[in-house]
């Protein structure tokens, strides 16, 4: 045996062992991607989930434990499978809600990794796309995959299901990001708002210091005339995991660079609110707390200036690899410098300071990042333009689709884009969008691309809307509502070797329909009161959802 014919073949076995072969290739481990692979394995399809960090489930496992559910009648299959399971950690059946809508991150993730090493798939961890150049298509198909560390993976069918959508992206799909006008799609809701009456300043303040400059936090940039379109998005934070049981306390971290200076605004906001409310401010009105068990709660932005970083993710959506870094570790900053303002400067009320210092980073959550979660909440990146843009009036006047795979009921939820200093020379917040829906159907075109541009991809979460109706949709359990009609589709779609924009949309909706998901409304007083669901395991594939009457 030559030299030659043995490098030859250790070559090959390199080759091999890098370049593997799947039906589907999911990217991106956010609930919408485990749902998505999940589903495809299930209906016998050899499945990947590439993840780019270290931790499966995005938001619901990266610290959105108080779940925005909307309607709960409206949540079906796999998505309700997820929390029916968690409830079973917590013994909820005990109290006659066997499903559980609020929980520790922790116990979240380990229920999604057993449900996807029940399914079949092949999860892997720290593979992140190359940069760039990560894609390669034959014609209107993608073929292989590349990641940055090497690791080629070649696949019938792909399922980009990141926030950031990188793979829709160098496939070459339509995209846009930011907010467009009101003229582009007849929608009231569009552009830069006109009025924004929720998370606002209530009290004048003053957006500059002595010698007249702008106050840190402060945009100095054009705000835009109401209704005109932008490339500005919904701001970002961490929902903080926190506990008050002392035993479990971490201290609030005090980051690196930390600047009291740079939190001039909120001090001058605690100021205001003490002197109109004559008492100061309790913890709840600068930061929302949800309680979770065991002594946790899941903190989120609450008032004016609270844990969103208003106006400095502008460039995130489209960003590149670096840039994005940049952006999340000055979330991180901004962020933990916030509670460790709250908690440490002598500006702050003693009693509001003592309040904040009753809570801190749990021990026992998130390990690997000292207790910060390890997902920033992307709420808003980049969007498909595919087949069907789903619009405002999709959510409001025609709420029904022939192709619907599932329901919608979330308000019209966009965080604000801009803070300024408005013409009275005093602080001003801009964006903020709380409009109720009634539920709604959910078409599957919203996950398509267009068919002249790539015939097998799905795209369950950077998905086809425009900025207002994307603000409804682009909640979790509704990620993994269309992951689990992209798992389907995508079997289908293999099954008769057929573009995914032409599987039969009846099978998929009857496929759906025996595995749970909800394509109806109907009002249920006992969910109301009490989200009563009961399970029913099938003998052979997925757990099935029945409503008790």
């Amino acid at each position: 045996m030559s030299f030659r014919f043995i490098a030859t073949m250790l070559a090959c076995a390199g080759l091999c062992a890098a370049q593997q072969q799947f039906d589907l290739v999911v990217y991106g481990g956010t609930a919408g991607g485990v749902a998505t692979a999940i589903s495809g394995a299930r209906h016998g399809l050899k499945t990947v989930l590439l993840e780019p960090r270290k931790h499966v489930g995005g938001m619901v496992t990266g610290g959105l434990s108080r779940t925005d559910v909307g309607r709960r009648e409206v949540i079906g299959g796999l998505s309700l499978e997820f929390y029916y399971r968690v409830g079973e950690r917590y013994e909820m059946r005990r109290f006659n809600n066997p499903v559980a809508w609020f929980y520790e991150p922790k116990v979240g993730e380990a229920v999604m990794r057993d449900m996807l090493r029940e399914a079949g798939v092949t999860v892997l961890y720290d593979h992140l796309l190359q940069e760039k150049t990560g894609v390669r298509r034959d014609g209107a198909r993608i073929t292989e995959i590349t990641m940055t560390n090497g690791a080629k993976f070649r696949g019938r069918m792909f399922a980009d299901c990141t926030y950031e959508g990188d793979l829709m992206a160098q496939a070459k799909v339509s995209y846009t990001w930011g907010r467009e006008s009101m003229a582009q799609y007849g929608e009231s809701l569009a552009g830069v708002r006109d009025k924004t009456p929720k998370h606002q300043f209530l009290v004048n303040i003053s957006g500059k210091d002595d010698q007249g400059n702008v106050l840190p936090e402060i945009s100095t940039g054009p705000v835009g005339q109401p209704g005109a379109a932008d490339k500005k998005v919904q701001a970002y934070n961490f929902r903080v995991i926190a506990t008050n049981v002392p035993e479990n306390r971490i201290a609030w971290p005090k980051p690196n660079g930390y600047d009291p200076k740079r939190y001039e605004l909120m001090a001058r906001l605690v100021q205001g609110m003490t002197k109109k409310l004559n008492r100061a401010p309790v913890f709840q009105e600068v930061t929302l707390i949800a309680l979770i068990p065991n002594g946790k709660a899941d903190f989120n932005n609450q008032g004016a200036f609270s844990s969103d970083y208003i106006g400095k993710n502008y460039a995130y959506p489209d960003g590149s690899y670096a840039e994005r870094a940049r952006i999340w570790q000055e979330h991180v900053d901004y962020q933990q410098g916030m509670y460790y303002f709250l908690a440490t400067d002598p500006r702050i009320p003693q009693s509001l300071r003592d309040e904040v210092n009753q809570w801190g980073l749990p021990k026992d959550e998130y390990q690997d990042t000292g207790g910060w979660p390890h997902q920033l909440y992307v709420r808003e990146a980049r969007r498909m333009v595919g087949e069907f843009v789903v619009t405002q009036k999709d959510l409001q006047t025609e709420r029904t689709k022939p192709d619907v795979i599932g329901m919608g009921s979330y308000n019209s939820d966009s965080h604000n884009l801009q803070r300024f200093i408005n013409k009275d020379g005093f602080v001003e917040n801009e964006g903020d969008m709380q409009v109720p829906v009634q539920p709604y159907q959910i078409p599957f075109r919203v996950m398509l691309p267009k068919r002249a541009e790539v015939q097998n991809l799905l795209v369950p979460v950077c998905f086809s809307a425009t900025h207002v109706a994307y603000s409804s949709l682009r909640m979790e359990p509704q990620y993994m509502i269309l992951g689990h009609a992209a798992g389907v589709a995508a079997s289908l779609a293999l099954r008769d070797n057929k573009a995914v924009q032409e599987i039969s949309v009846p099978e998929l909706q009857k496929v759906l329909k025996s595995e749970a998901a909800v394509f109806e409304f109907v009002k249920n007083e006992q969910i109301d009161a009490f989200g009563i669901l009961s399970r029913k395991a099938t003998p052979k594939g997925p757990a099935t959802f029945n409503r008790e009457q």
